[in-house]
């Protein structure tokens, strides 16, 4: 069994929570905004850990790194958002080894994903790996690990229809939207925040509808400008909100904030409102369902919607999973010579200190030594000997680590590094 590990006291681990076992509250305590990840990055380093990763989505918050015990990733995530290690303990997930390096695959693949086949978290781990680089928190294994997993996706996207179709939250929205409301393109619909999601979701309307009264407010108002003259939406100010809300028959909430943005009290309208939260952690506090006419649809209900597209999706599975393994088992191979690399190394120099010390001998012996004859025919050999004992290392059947240590104790080789 290959045990991953880059030092004699780390192993590669995995830990987080999805949308599985944790609900959208605990998912939101645990969720890491960009300043959060930063401090944890630079905790990390004060604690002296060599490489990690960090992913968070409104589906999963995880963390992929080297450390003598997963509990130092824990802390990490515990000390840098608002969750606790009880809670963590009872929606979590830890990875060790093989199991990480599978885990990273299936979730950069869409296969984990709480909508088959999106492929949103491979840009985030593609983003967490350059930050984590900048920071030099991103060794080979990790790097190579990440640009794996890429390939991977990239062949499941061109191999596979497992991401063909239009189903997506913000797809499901806009379902959700015209199943529930009639006339929608007659509706009045406030976007307040400028999450993706909200924008994809927006920009779905705007497809489906000819709808030309949807608003936009955003608490930075350049970052709504800027949407809104893609989608062609009217902007208003932020201290128009409450106002903007009371003239709506839609209101989705994609803020992006660590607290609730809108409750009962924003609301003073008694005609029907239909609320879409479409954040993590919930940007709608669910006071708003004490009033009669409002009704609230949080992200999660809208994940469980499930049409003919996303069951054709299934079908793929099985020929995404072999891309996968193939992908892997070239990095395995790769991790593979990597952990042999420093002993071959160090054998083909104990076998050329050998021959050079041979090579003295003949020539003091022997008047008409031919060298350069003698130096072909010795590299020759070391090299023969070091592709062998290459060849028998690379073999499925037999216990590397085992190996390598009796290669080192029968030629006395020095205790090698195995850093990647």
């Amino acid at each position: 069994m290959q045990k991953y590990n880059i030092s004699r006291s780390n192993y590669f681990y995995a830990i987080g929570l999805s949308y599985k076992k944790a609900d959208a509250d605990i998912r939101g305590r645990f969720s890491l905004d960009d300043d959060s990840k930063h401090a944890l990055i630079n905790q990390a380093k004060k604690n002296d850990i060599e490489s990690l990763v960090i992913t968070s989505t409104c589906n999963r918050t995880e963390i992929y790194g080297f450390a003598q015990h997963p509990f130092q990733l824990i802390q990490l995530l515990c000390d840098n958002t608002r969750g606790t290690v009880e809670e963590f303990q009872e929606v979590a997930y830890v990875y060790k080894n093989k199991d990480a390096i599978a885990h990273m695959f299936r979730v950069g693949s869409g296969l984990d994903s709480q909508i088959l086949g999106d492929f949103e978290i491979i840009s985030q781990l593609k983003a967490s790996a350059r930050a984590s680089k900048k920071h030099n928190l991103l060794n080979h294994f990790m790097e190579r690990l990440v640009n794996a997993v890429i390939q991977a996706s990239k062949r499941i996207k061109t191999e596979t229809e497992i991401s063909s179709g239009a189903t997506s939250v913000s797809f499901a929205s806009v379902q959700y939207i015209f199943n529930t409301i009639e006339d929608v393109s007659n509706k009045n619909i406030l976007l307040f925040g400028t999450g993706k999601i909200g924008r994809n979701t927006c920009e779905n309307l705007v497809k489906h509808t000819e709808n030309e009264q949807i608003t936009l407010i955003n608490r930075t108002k350049d970052k709504a400008e800027q949407i809104a003259g893609k989608f062609n939406l009217v902007v208003k100010d932020y201290a128009n909100l409450q106002e903007e809300i009371n003239t709506s028959d839609i209101l989705i909430v994609a803020t992006g904030a660590q607290r609730p943005t809108i409750d009962k009290h924003l609301i003073q309208t008694n005609k029907p409102l239909l609320v879409l939260d479409l954040s993590i952690p919930k940007n709608v506090d669910a006071n708003v369902e004490d009033l009669d006419n409002v009704s609230l649809v949080h992200l999660d209900h809208l994940s469980q919607i499930t049409d003919q597209t996303l069951e054709a999706r299934k079908q793929h599975i099985p020929l995404a999973e072999t891309i996968i393994e193939e992908v892997k088992s070239e990095f395995n191979n790769w991790l593979e010579t990597r952990k042999f690399a420093p002993t071959i190394k160090a054998l083909k120099h104990k076998l050329s200190d050998f021959a050079t010390a041979e090579l003295d001998t003949q020539r003091k012996k022997n008047a008409d030594f031919n060298e350069a004859q003698a130096e072909l025919i010795s590299n020759n050999i070391i090299q023969k000997i070091t592709n062998h004992f290459a060849h028998h290392l690379k073999d499925d059947n037999i216990s590397t680590d085992d190996s390598l240590e009796l290669i080192k104790k029968v030629f006395q080789l020095e205790e090698t590094s195995t850093n990647v």
